[in-house]
């Protein structure tokens, strides 16, 4: 994916509303289109298709990074850091999930996002696992819901009731915390003034329009959820996989008529191996929930 050079870039002096009508530009693909280019990329590594899939998507990523416009970072490269989780996704999207590109391609820009986020906010590497990052993201507003705003350690009852609610350590409680109030910065430090108001790291923290916890959790859910699926669609052959993918796991279901003429078999018989299918599926998943421990609703 190196061919990505000439791609439009948000920067300081160019302005944002340049950058975004720039990329308004590209068209937004057709699915029958989006999928012809992906085969393409994913079959022949044609970089003219990845580009063309990577350019009708700037606008979404554009659009989700500007949800993470409360931590005090540049736009334009928290931008920039979306395009790259986005060329990510591209460069792994397969089309013969049955899932368009914008569905996977953001969990691809949002992990770029806050990856670069809690690089920027400390030397020191902040956490690793779902679980620290959920913390670092959603630390000051746990805190603010006990009160507990006040610079310094933690109170242990405090502590306590932090780790709890966001299912880490107390250790690891009292480490983000000393971290965030006074590692790299405190976050009582003056980063602007506008006439008699002053402007603090903290009043930055806080993303009003990004619930960075539920990203998380939703993401977790559904790569899980994605896996079982994909692996369950082994059990079903060839022709029941086609139906089903066509039917209840596109954009843009397939008519009975339609998949009729194709099989050549009646509309009655296509409904048929669609609902034996999804029984076969959703009866595969069950099975490999149980053995994960995962709950599948009925």
């Amino acid at each position: 994916m190196s061919t990505y050079a000439n791609l439009p870039a948000p920067s300081p002096e160019q302005g944002l509303n340049r950058y975004m009508q720039e990329i308004r530009k590209f068209p937004l693909l057709e699915p029958e289109e989006e999928y012809m280019l992906a085969k393409r990329w994913v079959d022949h590594q044609d970089t003219a298709a990845a580009h063309r899939m990577v350019t009708s998507h700037l606008r979404l990523a554009a659009k989700i990074a500007m949800g993470y416009r409360g931590y005090g970072l540049p736009q334009a490269e928290v931008i920039s850091e979306a395009n790259v989780g986005l060329m990510q996704a591209v460069k792994r999207f397969d089309p013969e999930k049955g899932f368009r590109l914008a569905t996977y391609a953001m969990w691809w820009i949002r992990a770029s996002i806050q990856e670069y986020i809690l690089r920027s906010w400390s030397l020191v590497k902040l956490g690793t696992t779902s679980a620290q990052k959920k913390l670092f993201f959603n630390l000051r507003k746990a805190k603010a819901k006990l009160g507990a705003l006040e610079e310094g350690d933690l109170r242990p009852e405090n502590v306590a009731q932090i780790a709890r609610d966001l299912n880490v350590t107390e250790d690891e409680v009292v480490d983000m915390n000393r971290r965030l109030s006074g590692g790299d910065a405190s976050l009582n430090a003056t980063v602007g003034s506008d006439g008699d108001s002053v402007t603090q790291w903290q009043d930055w923290l806080e993303d009003t329009e990004a619930d960075q916890a539920a990203d998380y959790e939703a993401r977790d859910e559904l790569d899980a959820r994605r896996e079982l699926l994909m692996t369950a669609m082994e059990a079903l052959n060839d022709r029941e996989k086609d139906i089903l993918v066509q039917r209840r796991l596109s954009d843009q279901p397939v008519t009975l008529e339609e998949l009729s003429e194709s099989y050549g078999v009646s509309r009655e018989r296509i409904r048929q191996i669609e609902v034996r299918a999804f029984e076969k599926l959703q009866s595969r998943m069950r099975e490999l929930a149980r053995g994960k421990g995962m709950l599948i609703p009925a």
